[in-house]
């Protein structure tokens, strides 16, 4: 979510030293990343605000901790290496590709 439009980082103040500059797709925008977790009915399981410069894949351990079946994610969350911490604290699953 933009906090503020690329020409105003610098003078923005209200989230001084918690938004950053991320890109996604579309771009590049100063503001958080708003990671949630649902379930197969669409009930909200679990949610984490991040700076826009955090990796997609560092929040997934601390969302998923207390929670137990299949993980299904954006393919910007899958890596050999998160899979193999999941797979180690959550138990056996398939490969992710």
């Amino acid at each position: 979510m933009d906090v503020c439009l690329n020409q105003r980082i610098a003078s923005h103040k209200v989230f001084a030293g918690l938004a950053e500059r991320g890109k996604t797709s579309t771009g590049w925008f100063f503001g958080f990343k708003l990671h949630l977790v649902i379930n197969d009915c669409g009930e909200l399981l679990n949610v984490i605000l991040t700076p826009a410069n955090v990796d997609d894949r560092k929040p997934v351990p601390r969302l998923v901790h207390k929670l137990f079946g299949k993980v299904f994610a954006d393919k910007g969350y899958v890596s050999r290496t998160l899979y193999e911490l999941l797979r180690k604290t959550l138990g056996s699953g398939s490969s992710p590709n």
